[in-house]
């Protein structure tokens, strides 16, 4: 059912008289001061967090620039040097320095054919040692049990 507008009114003018007081104000002032402060602090917070991100990102940035300037001023280096000169003449212009011959190997050949043909160019005078191929595994093993340097101080 419906309540009569005398009805409400009195139990406004009851609730006003009970609950509206000098303490119950203030309290309630408090409260928004509190919430307001509160909001405030939970903003600012935020925002200082996004703007954090944002400057160690440009920060991350930064660094990953310096090192790309760094490596490419390495290359640009290395591509004025003399020995990239000497290699790229070599592998590109098939020049030689004096005193070397060339050998010149088909394409089909397989690299065990390519190691007899350059040990049997070497001088007779020099010290050869025959090279063997081993597959990658039995490298490793030999590397990891020692027996690499066994071999080389016999």
């Amino acid at each position: 059912m419906y309540m009569r507008s005398a009805d409400i009114k009195k139990q406004v003018v009851h609730f006003w008289h009970t609950h509206a007081t000098m303490s119950n104000a203030v309290l309630a002032i408090a409260l928004v001061i509190a919430a307001s402060w509160t909001w405030g602090t939970i903003s600012s917070m935020q925002t200082n967090f996004t703007a954090q991100k944002a400057y160690e990102e440009q920060k991350r940035q930064l660094e990953l620039t310096k090192l790309e300037v760094d490596t490419l001023q390495y290359q640009q280096n290395y591509y004025n040097s003399d020995e990239y000169k000497d290699l790229s003449a070599r592998t590109y212009l098939g020049l030689v320095s004096p005193g070397e011959k060339v050998l010149l190997l088909p394409k089909n050949t397989t690299n065990a054919q390519r190691e007899v043909l350059i040990d049997t160019t070497k001088s007779p005078n020099a010290n050869t040692t025959k090279v063997v191929s081993l597959s990658n595994f039995q490298q490793w093993m030999n590397f990891l049990s020692g027996a690499n340097a066994q071999t080389l101080q016999q």
